[in-house]
């Protein structure tokens, strides 16, 4: 009886302990507000479970969006998210990088809604000194309106990487020596859901349906992996003091190869580098990949 009382006894131990690593690991959870602000739409955002999460909502009146409080010179930031679910055509939900002012740069996800039962289109773009028009266009390998789901941006003076649940799905290399723009000003951290049925869904044709309104995405992970820039001065945030500028990251590794090439292969359903009717001439960086 002695051994059994002293089983019992360790077990409701060890369950104490993973409660209170529960309960320290929702506590120490980075709030929204610690990092980011509402910029439109206040009444279309909601805050769950203290901070936590957040979603957006998007109906008739309005959409909604957020950013971060301050702009970063370089980092491996990221978001996880849930987008609108069921018929979401003309919908667009944004995990986006970007300066303010002219010649802005700017690294883009959108993620662009379909009729019920047809797959979101995941679109990248790369904009630097104020020159964009580089987009990517992919198919997800999963539901992203099901669950949760990361999505991440590394940023160095070397490369940026789009990844998906840690799978990189789109490399854009520092190309300067052969005359290619690359994002150097600092970027705040912008999310937002809007209404985009001019363009987003089969080119414009496939509008929105507002009797699914309201639509609503969710976002969890607001701690910040940058380097926060004050007075411009982007050059101390290529310091190898930040893991993200350490040599690992100037480029991807074989396994990360490996699973980017299978991404290129499966689901790039657009590639701006191979739209020989708009780019007669392939641009500068798509010759040098």
């Amino acid at each position: 009886m002695a051994g059994l009382k002293m089983g019992f006894s360790l077990l409701d131990f060890l369950l104490f302990l993973l409660l209170c690593w529960v309960v320290a690991s929702e506590s120490s959870a980075i709030s929204f507000y610690e990092n980011y602000n509402v910029t439109w739409g206040f009444d279309h955002v909601f805050s769950l479970n203290q901070g936590g999460e957040i979603q957006l909502s998007m109906d008739l009146s309005s959409g909604a969006g957020f950013a971060s409080k301050l702009g970063y010179g370089s980092g491996f930031f990221h978001l996880r998210m849930k987008l609108p679910d069921k018929d979401s055509a003309g919908v667009v939900t944004t995990f986006y990088l970007s300066s303010y002012g002219n010649n802005h740069d700017e690294l883009d996800f959108e993620f662009l809604g379909n009729r019920e039962g047809k797959p979101y289109t995941l679109q990248t773009n790369v904009f630097a000194n104020g020159v964009g028009n580089r987009e990517q266009r992919i198919y997800l390998w999963f539901d992203p309106t099901a669950n949760f789901h990361t999505y991440k941006i590394l940023w160095n003076e070397h490369q940026i990487v789009f990844y998906v649940d840690n799978v990189p799905i789109r490399v854009f290399k520092n190309k300067r020596n052969i005359g290619v723009d690359y994002p150097s000003k600092p970027m705040n951290i912008e999310v937002s859901l809007w209404d985009g049925d001019s363009w987003a869904t089969d080119g414009g044709q496939t509008k929105t349906n507002w009797s699914y309104a309201p639509f609503k995405a969710h976002f969890q992970g607001f701690d910040i992996s940058g380097c926060p820039v004050q007075n411009s001065d982007v050059q101390q945030c290529y310091s190898s003091k930040y893991s993200w500028n350490l040599e690992k990251y100037w480029k991807l590794g074989p396994q990360e190869q490996r699973s980017y090439d299978n991404v290129r292969k499966k689901y790039v359903n657009y590639d701006y580098c191979s739209d020989r009717p708009r780019y007669p001439t392939p641009p500068p960086e798509c010759l040098h990949q």
